[in-house]
C-alpha cells in the first residue's frame, strides 16, 4: 500500500465533501449538542494528522466515519467521568452516604484493606471497569478484579455474622 500521492485532493477538500456527512453521524450518536460539534471537530484535526499517511486506495468516507465513531465514544465516555450535581453537600468528615438498613455497611467497607477498598469503590461505586481501576491503582486487570471479588467476600461474611447477632 502507497501512502497518499502528490494528486490526493488537499485536506480542505475532504472536509467540504465529507464535513455535512461526519456531522450527521456524530448528531446521530450523540445528538444535536455542543458535544456532536466537538467530536465532529475532533474527527477533523485527528483525520488532518493521519491524513498524510493514508494508503491512496482507501475508503476515506468509511476512514472518517470510524473516527468520528470513536471520537463519540470518547464523548460519552467523558460525560459518564463528569460530576453529577447533588441537591445537598454531605457534612465536612461525613466520607460515606447514610446507612438507611442500619447495616453498619460504610464502617465495613473503611475496614477493608485500602487496595480492596478502592476496588470496590472504582468498580460498584464509579461503575468503572476493571481495565481503567488497574490504570488508576497500578496493576493488573486481573488484580483488580481479584481484589473486588476478595473484597466483596469480606463484606459479605461480615454482614452475614452481623445478622446472625441480631
Amino acid at each position: 500500500m502507497s501512502t497518499r500521492s502528490r494528486d490526493a485532493p488537499p485536506f480542505e477538500t475532504v472536509v467540504e465533501q465529507h464535513g455535512p456527512m461526519v456531522l450527521r453521524v456524530c448528531r446521530a450518536l450523540l445528538g444535536p449538542s455542543a458535544d456532536a460539534d466537538d467530536a465532529w471537530s475532533e474527527t477533523f484535526l485527528a483525520a488532518l494528522r493521519a491524513y498524510p499517511a493514508l494508503p491512496a486506495d482507501a475508503n476515506t468516507e468509511a476512514w472518517l466515519v470510524t473516527i468520528a465513531h470513536r471520537k463519540a465514544i470518547d464523548v460519552v465516555r467523558a460525560r459518564q467521568r463528569r460530576p453529577v450535581p447533588v441537591p445537598d453537600v454531605p457534612e465536612p468528615g461525613q466520607a460515606y452516604p447514610p446507612d438507611p438498613a442500619g447495616t453498619g455497611i460504610w464502617q465495613q467497607v473503611a475496614a477493608l484493606p485500602p487496595r480492596q477498598r478502592q476496588v470496590i469503590a472504582y468498580r460498584y461505586l464509579a461503575g468503572l471497569p476493571y481495565s481503567q481501576i488497574a490504570t488508576i491503582t497500578g496493576g493488573t486487570a486481573a488484580a483488580a478484579r481479584r481484589a473486588a471479588s476478595d473484597g466483596i467476600a469480606a463484606l459479605r461474611r461480615t454482614l452475614a455474622t452481623t445478622e446472625d447477632t441480631r
